[in-house]
């Protein structure tokens, strides 16, 4: 029926009205948290682009895990600043290496708490790319290699696992990767710890804070022959079909806020838990924007994330997740 019969305001008529009929809910359970730990004692840098986010040291970090378990937060997502880089990132992989150490730490402080180790070689590598290095003897060129770079993803993904690392979660981008870690973890007795794939990860200008963060910015050409052309939409759902063929139990979609249309399209295709990472760039414009009085932070911030669940995310990668925990408590 057509108005005056039908009023649509009805059900916004007060707080109470709204809050009952309301469709799309963000809760604390919704976020994953990033870390970046470093090697060293008493290290807090703050990343400069990244206002309130820091490279810890480890007997710094426990701290901050306490703040995220109090907060009732669920997970954390470890990224890694090694004491040392080479061509074929050796630290990543490595017993004692900082993601490692990091993660037995956490999970002696807080057992409960969920630990997602991202399985990538950029912030190991001296080149900064994601995987081992060639040069094409046809034209000289400098080539990531993807198979070989297969078995060092493998081995960095089953050392994660013996540190008790609760989630993998590949963020290379080469093709196979998916499958290569799944029979890895079996093969090494990790059959019961899930992959959470990066598996649309689109060549993102809104990646560059976390470059700072992470040490990891190339240091010769870009990742474009392996992570996803921002104007395509249909490839991401051939690279989502194969991880899904692979055996990911998560999938992700990296950046968020530009790809909500691609969020949605995901949710529609598969049912495996969808993740949206809201990435660096994301984070610092709202936190410039803040900083100068000229938006409201906690109203953005949560009006963002809530978008991100709207579209179809079920769990949500966001540097703001200790701010946004305690805003959705009231405080």
């Amino acid at each position: 029926m057509a108005f005056p019969i039908t009023r649509h305001r009805r059900l916004r008529r007060t707080a109470a009205m709204r809050s009952i009929v309301r469709e799309t809910h963000l809760t604390v359970d919704d976020f994953i948290y990033p870390l970046f730990v470093t090697h060293g004692e008493n290290v807090k840098t703050e990343i400069s682009s990244m206002p309130g986010v820091y490279q810890l040291s480890i007997d710094l970090l426990k701290a901050e895990i306490d703040a995220v378990a109090a907060s009732g937060i669920q997970a954390v997502l470890l990224f890694g600043l090694p004491a040392t880089k080479d061509a074929i990132g050796t630290s990543a992989y490595e017993d004692d290496g900082i993601v490692q150490q990091a993660t037995r730490a956490i999970k002696e402080w807080a057992p409960n708490l969920l630990v997602v180790a991202d399985t990538c070689l950029c912030e190991f590598t001296d080149h900064g790319h994601c995987g081992m290095i060639h040069h094409d003897p046809r034209t000289g060129n400098a080539e990531v290699d993807n198979d070989a770079s297969l078995e060092l993803l493998v081995k960095t993904a089953v050392s994660q696992a013996k540190a008790g690392a609760d989630i993998i979660a590949p963020s290379n981008m080469m093709d196979g990767f998916v499958g290569a870690i799944r029979d890895g973890l079996d093969a090494a007795g990790f059959e019961m710890v899930p992959i959470m794939s990066y598996s649309v990860k689109y060549a993102s200008a809104y990646y560059g804070p976390f470059r700072e963060a992470a040490q990891s910015a190339p240091q010769f050409g870009d990742r474009k022959s392996y992570q996803m052309d921002p104007a395509n939409v249909r490839e991401a759902l051939r690279e989502a079909e194969s991880d899904v063929l692979e055996g990911a139990d998560m999938l992700m979609v990296k950046p968020a806020l530009a790809y909500m249309d691609v969020i949605r399209l995901m949710k529609e295709q598969y049912d495996l838990p969808l993740v949206a990472y809201n990435v660096s760039a994301e984070y610092s414009m709202v936190k410039a924007a803040a900083a100068n009085g000229w938006i409201d932070e906690r109203a953005i911030v949560l009006e963002t994330l809530t978008g991100m669940k709207r579209a179809g995310a079920d769990l949500i990668i966001t540097y703001h997740a200790l701010d946004a925990a305690r805003w959705l408590k009231g405080e």
